[in-house]
């Protein structure tokens, strides 16, 4: 068993994952395939539109913004954003990148305590972040106390629940994995980290199985996350579809293959009582 002291943070395993260089668009499909970044782009726009029209402002918290691929969507669309990145290298290209637009501001933040402050905020933006954290109930709810009345949350690119999916959607969403790896040259590590997986057994040191959490703890839970937002929104909207890395199994998968991955919009926070 790995010795306590010498476990790394969840923190520094990101760090690992997302070093200087790394290419965040390479293995995400909202980033890579059109039709799902241009879904994620217009939610952004509506989130921003209607907090705007409720509020006459629009405050966000964006968590784990990468290199800021929907940061500059969200500062477009007239929202004010405040992003917290684990990935020091990440910030560090987020503070430039952004050096000077007055709408952006940049938090490195390697152990995730900003989140848990209580200053309150329009909205938060977690794109393709919630199966990184461990505790993503406990982070979501906290974070919606920390949402103004009227406000939103928004959350996409995370997958589905294990337990909840068919034996055919585990199936072939592990084989399009490892078809896109086999492209990329990388099937080896893919293929270790597969067998890792199926067993069941985890290095607590290697970032490729805890940098992905939720190959721990089996995928994201939809449905308790949707019924944690209806307890303080108007209405929230859970939409799941098939989402993997490579751009012809993208296209034949939206038209053939079941859901793999979900978001939520939460609209209109309640005022507390």
């Amino acid at each position: 068993m790995t010795d306590m002291l010498s476990r790394p943070t969840i923190g520094e395993l990101q760090e690992r994952a997302h070093h200087e260089g790394h290419d965040y668009a390479k293995g995400s499909p909202h980033i890579r395939h059109h039709r799902i970044r241009e879904r994620v782009i217009a939610g952004l726009h509506t989130l921003v539109g209607e907090v705007t029209a409720r509020t006459g402002r629009c405050r966000v918290l964006e968590v784990g913004a990468g290199h800021g691929t929907f940061t500059d969507h969200l500062a477009a669309a007239g929202a004010s954003v405040e992003v917290t990145e684990m990935s020091a290298p990440s910030a560090a290209v987020l503070r430039h990148r952004f050096r000077n637009n007055p709408r952006v501001t940049v938090t490195h933040d390697p152990e995730g305590g900003q989140l848990l402050r209580t200053d309150q905020v329009d909205a938060v933006v977690c794109i393709s972040v919630l199966h990184h954290i461990p505790d993503y109930l406990g982070t979501v709810g906290h974070l919606v106390t920390r949402i103004a009345p009227g406000g939103g949350f928004f959350s996409v690119q995370d997958p589905l629940w294990y337990p909840r999916r068919s034996g055919a959607s585990m199936r072939l969403d592990r084989g399009a994995y490892l078809l896109w790896r086999l492209g990329q040259g990388d099937l080896r590590r893919g293929l270790a980290t597969r067998v890792r997986r199926l067993r069941g057994h985890y290095d607590e040191t290697n970032e490729a199985d805890m940098a992905e959490y939720h190959v721990v703890r089996q995928g994201v839970d939809e449905v308790a996350l949707r019924e944690l937002l209806s307890a303080a929104f108007e209405r929230v909207e859970l939409r799941r579809y098939w989402s993997t890395q490579s751009g012809v199994l993208q296209s034949l998968g939206e038209r053939l293959a079941p859901a793999t991955t979900f978001g939520l919009y939460a609209r209109n926070r309640r005022p507390e009582d």
